[in-house]
């Protein structure tokens, strides 16, 4: 019997793929509570369930179900109920609902109106402690008032430096504070408030009494945006103490178990983003030093690696052994993310990897007893499913096979992973991703695609977009210039303050290796990158002709107007030597692509989105303006309502229209006609 030939990937599977995000693992280590997003193509919206999977028999059923948006699981301390936020009941408004293990409705527990962020049950099921940023009262108001709902906004008055972020929009002048709700009725209780201040992050301690978050309570937080402090605040008293720890940016604070240490991510010293994050440890009590556990290994603490498929959730923090004696983390290192774990000592010889196959792990979490380990994990050619590990046995299995079926019958090619060596004899890793049915005694097309950040990772992570473009008959080919994280603090600070340098040249490097390659035609290769990969693009065309086609992708082409109008505004200047423009124009026009525009011969497409508030869509605009004015060949494709995240997380038909425009521009400059 003839088997089956598989199709090629198309743009339209975004409309196929389920994604699986939020794993959480009952407190007796025998159920896993997991979301699944879905498209709804017709109305292009997205929803997300609950589903539920058995961790001996790997069985997964639906537990909740209808057209919104369930997210953020969690059980409560007993595993009999579990916690969520939906939006079912009001599209534009999630609140918390609980709903029985073993049957039941869900009800809702609060009606609050604003965001909720993270949340917690206590740790006697008696409570949440949660984030939560209250609507401004005019907002309110207006929703409520049908005659003000209609005339909309009359003014919008702006006191504060960071007043907008990009997916969100303009920030209200609400700030994020603690409140605890009561799980059985839900009256709420808001622990802090400030108009300057934010909370972010809680957390309780094991006995209740207390909550640990992370803030910034500088004179003016937002011209000092790296002076992030950790506090505990008491339940009862309402007083809150701050734990001495190095100055810097931090993260993800968490109690161990017997209440004495404070776990915590974070970088050493302000305005050094090139640093490795770190694995730090902190007595409770604040009378032991705060102590880097990782200081000793060249790596980053923290997921850093980057593909196309986006979902909203939260930030992963470290995870304690029972016993409060090693601390469970992630680590993103040449191409990959593990699971590691260390000593709370921090003895070099304790660092051991859970689990460390090639791939991404993601949203893991260990049963009461520490048997067993659930984690989302994913490859370069597989989106992602749910796995559990027996850490006594050292035993991992795959639980669910949501986008198995899909990925069966689609033939993705065969990649490539290769160790090179960069300009100045540097080491390098990168991956050649071939067409299905690739032909070795063919001349192929090639496109050089460039990760944003700069400070993340290429790696073992599906890339829906590579594996379209090579379905259309391209070689596309990736690597981590010096600039990003995975390879070590060298590796990541090569570029601060020098963007269009080292980075360019191992870049190159990189397009003479690939071209070397007896399969790939040298007048046919393309270039492509989004965000600071549109950076590198537009750097590209404007430092060598020797790419036939360019699109260039919510970029960075002028650092001079981009300070002030990106959501990061000011902050960027610590990247390009700590001073503002006028205190040194010329060295943020220096590393400007517009600079160099006038030398651009390239056939460049601009794509951009018009609620880019990362990368304003001025920074394409002037690219393409200046294309025009040169007579070089470029067009614009614009999408409205979008974000900088377009590519990743933004409305399903306009990625497939970008995905399309993309593959339109490359067909044109790097296919042979037929005659």
């Amino acid at each position: 019997m003839k088997k089956k030939k598989n199709r090629m990937i198309k743009a339209e599977d975004l409309y196929n793929f389920k994604l699986v995000y939020d794993s959480k693992i009952s407190p007796d280590g025998n159920n896993i509570v997991f979301c699944v997003q879905r498209v709804y193509k017709r109305g292009e919206k997205k929803y997300s369930d609950l589903w539920i999977v058995q961790t001996d028999k790997g069985a997964a059923r639906q537990f909740t179900c209808g057209d919104q948006t369930d997210r953020y699981p969690e059980w409560s301390p007993d595993g009999k109920e579990i916690a969520f936020l939906s939006n079912r009941e009001n599209e534009k408004q999630e609140q918390i609902y609980i709903m029985p293990f073993y049957g039941g409705e869900a009800r809702k527990i609060t009606d609050l109106e604003g965001e909720i962020g993270s949340f917690e049950w206590s740790p006697d099921g008696r409570n949440f402690i949660c984030g939560f940023r209250k609507k401004d009262k005019d907002e309110i108001e207006r929703e409520k008032d049908e005659y003000k709902k209609k005339l909309g906004i009359v003014s919008r008055h702006i006191t504060r430096a960071f007043f907008k972020e990009d997916e969100l929009g303009l920030l209200p002048e609400e700030r994020w504070h603690i409140w605890i709700v009561n799980s059985k009725n839900g009256k709420t209780l808001q622990l802090t408030d400030s108009y300057i201040f934010d909370e972010h992050e809680p957390r309780w301690s094991p006995d209740g009494r207390k909550i640990i978050f992370y803030s910034n309570r500088s004179e003016d937080p937002d011209l000092d945006p790296d002076e992030i402090d950790i506090f505990i605040i008491s339940v009862e008293s309402k007083e809150i103490k701050k734990i001495k720890t190095p100055p810097g940016p931090k993260e993800h604070p968490v109690f161990s178990p017997d209440g004495r240490w404070i776990a915590y991510s974070g970088i050493e010293g302000k305005n050094k983003h090139w640093k490795l994050n770190s694995l730090w440890v902190v007595s409770s009590d604040g009378k032991e030093k705060a102590k880097n556990l990782t200081k000793k290994f060249d790596f980053n603490v923290g997921f850093d690696t980057i593909n196309d498929i986006k979902v909203k959730s939260f930030n992963i923090p470290p995870v304690w052994s029972k016993d409060s004696k090693n601390i469970y983390f992630l680590v993103s290192h040449h191409g990959n993310t593990h699971l590691k774990s260390i000593s709370r000592t921090g003895k070099k010889e304790s660092l051991k990897t859970i689990v460390g196959d090639d791939g991404v792990i993601s949203f893991f979490n260990i049963d009461n007893k520490e048997k067993n380990l659930a984690y989302f994990h994913a490859n370069m050619k597989n989106a992602g499913e749910i796995w559990v590990s027996d850490l006594k046995k050292c035993i991992s299995k795959k639980l669910t096979h949501i986008n198995e079926r899909l990925f069966n019958n689609i033939d993705l090619g065969d990649i490539e992973e290769l160790h090179f060596k960069g300009a100045d004899d540097n080491d390098l890793h990168g991956w050649i991703l071939k067409p299905p049915g690739f032909d070795k005694r063919k001349k192929y097309p090639s496109i050089l695609e460039i990760h944003g950040g700069p400070r993340v990772q290429y790696g073992n992570f599906f890339m829906h977009e590579f594996f379209y473009l090579a379905a259309n008959g391209y070689v596309v080919y990736f690597c981590n210039p010096r600039g990003g994280r995975g390879y070590g603090e060298r590796h990541s600070k090569s570029i601060w303050n020098n963007w269009g340098t080292v980075d360019y040249e191992d870049l190159m490097t990189w397009a003479d290796f690939i071209e070397k390659k007896p399969y790939i035609d040298k007048k046919r290769m393309g270039v492509t990158g989004g965000s600071y990969g549109g950076y590198m693009t537009n750097w590209i065309i404007g430092h060598t002709d020797r790419f036939k086609a360019a699109v260039t992708q919510r970029s960075v082409s002028n650092l001079i107007s981009m300070w002030g109008s990106s959501d990061f505004n000011w902050w960027i200047q610590a990247e390009f030597g700590g001073k503002s423009p006028w205190e040194h124009l010329d060295n943020y026009w220096r590393q400007s692509p517009m600079k160099y525009i006038g030398n651009v011969k390239t056939p460049t497409l601009v794509i951009h989105s018009e609620n880019d508030l990362r990368c304003a869509v001025e920074q394409g605009e002037q690219i393409f303006v200046a294309l025009k004015k040169l007579g070089v060949d470029t067009e614009m494709v614009r999408f409205p309502d979008e974000p900088h995240g377009l590519s990743r997380g933004g409305r399903t038909d306009r990625r497939v229209e970008r995905l399309k425009h993309i593959l339109r521009w490359f067909d044109r400059y790097l296919k042979y006609k037929k005659k």
